[in-house]
């Protein structure tokens, strides 16, 4: 590298290091891009990872805005120098990739690329990704591609461990699916166990209500009390075991688009107003947009059936490299530490458990009279 020797490995070991503090196969492959860029000064890399029919399951970029790729369109086929690239598994490197006959253009909205290097990831003889960069920034000798050898090389070595990494982040989501399968397993034993007795109880307690209602109305207004407490306890108990599951929409949408389609929702179902701003926050780390959501809702929920309050405003703002989620009420309040020594903690644990776990924190503002502000912060990827 131009750099000269030293920097060039300083670059490639905070490149290793960063892909090895990933365990999710999304985070792995953007840290692959990221690190490639910087890492040989290219305009733009991507990474694509092939499906068996034709695509791509996945497919990564760095340099390009989410106004310019969501105006791309489509994910790109397995066609051209990227179709070469899986198939003859072997680096490309081109002092201009438009005039290769295996070229067969991009979308209108497409950057303009122009030199090219590019290779396969491999775990054994499978070729699990192409890697590639385009567009290196610096003067490009006549006819020639701006990227050198020495580029290739190093590229070489960073795909090398990609394909660790990626398998590595592909082994853990795998066991961790198998852990979601047993935990659902127990939820169920668990909801039938919990759940069903209590809805057995409410069966049995409305029923002699109702043969009380004629003869004896003060006990039959008792019994239909318990009824009322048994179902809310029913409904704690299932929300208590749901909670638990990672939504889908979280993983196909993303954290601003979930909460946002949330927070619409329940502003439509209460009477009370639900508003919700986000502002700059990029991708996180699975862990924290999961540990963020289940906070926001867990706030909500205090916030829409404890507080009577009027306004409930959700914001989630970009605070250096990650997020901080605000979940401000203008309800009741309550003297927190009342509450704690009362043993009703209104899912406060519940909530500072999910942010330490997610390497965030917590605050909790309130007073009787005054509100309550909940605010979370997490550091990013």
């Amino acid at each position: 590298m131009s750099h000269g020797p030293r920097s060039g490995l300083a670059a490639v070991s905070s490149a290793l290091l960063a892909m090895s503090r990933h365990l999710e196969v999304r985070d792995v492959l953007k840290t692959i891009v990221a690190s490639a860029r910087e890492l040989l000064d290219a305009q733009y890399a991507a990474l694509g990872v092939p499906d068996d029919h034709g695509g791509f399951a996945q497919f990564v970029v760095d340099g390009v805005s989410e106004e310019q790729w969501k105006a791309i369109g489509p994910l790109p086929r397995q066609h051209g120098i990227l179709a070469a690239m899986l198939r003859e598994a072997r680096a490309e490197r081109l002092a201009d990739v438009r005039t290769d006959p295996r070229f067969e253009g991009w979308p209108k909205a497409h950057p303009d690329l122009v030199d090219f290097l590019g290779l396969p990831i491999r775990d054994g003889d499978e070729v699990i990704g192409a890697l590639f960069l385009a567009n290196k920034n610096c003067p490009k000798p006549e006819g020639g591609c701006g990227f050198t050898a020495e580029d290739e090389d190093l590229l070489g070595i960073l795909a090398q461990h990609a394909a660790i990494a990626l398998t590595n982040a592909r082994l853990y989501e795998r066991s961790r699916e198998l852990t979601i399968v047993e935990e659902r397993s127990r939820l169920a034993h668990e909801l039938h166990d919990a759940v069903s007795q209590k809805l057995f109880s409410l069966r049995l307690t409305a029923q002699a209500a109702a043969r009380l209602v004629d003869r004896d109305p003060t006990r039959a207004k008792g019994e239909l009390q318990q009824v009322a407490a048994l179902a809310a306890e029913a409904a704690d108990e299932l929300r208590a075991a749901v909670v638990e599951l990672r939504p889908a929409a979280l993983d196909e949408d993303g954290l601003v688009a979930t909460l946002r389609t949330q927070i619409q929702v329940l502003d439509r179902a209460h009477s009370a107003r639900v508003t919700f701003a986000g502002h700059g926050v990029k991708a996180l780390p699975a862990s924290q947009e999961e540990a963020l959501l289940r906070v926001a809702q867990e706030a909500l929920h205090n916030a829409l059936r404890h507080s009577g309050a009027d306004h409930v405003d959700v914001t989630l703002d970009r605070r250096g490299g990650g997020a901080v989620l605000r979940v401000t009420d203008d309800g009741s309040g309550f003297d927190p530490t009342v509450v704690r020594r009362a043993g009703r903690h209104l899912g406060l644990v519940s909530m500072r458990d999910r942010a330490s776990g997610a390497g965030g924190t917590l605050t909790v503002e309130s007073a009787p009279g005054k509100g309550t502000v909940i605010e979370m912060e997490v550091p990013g990827g």
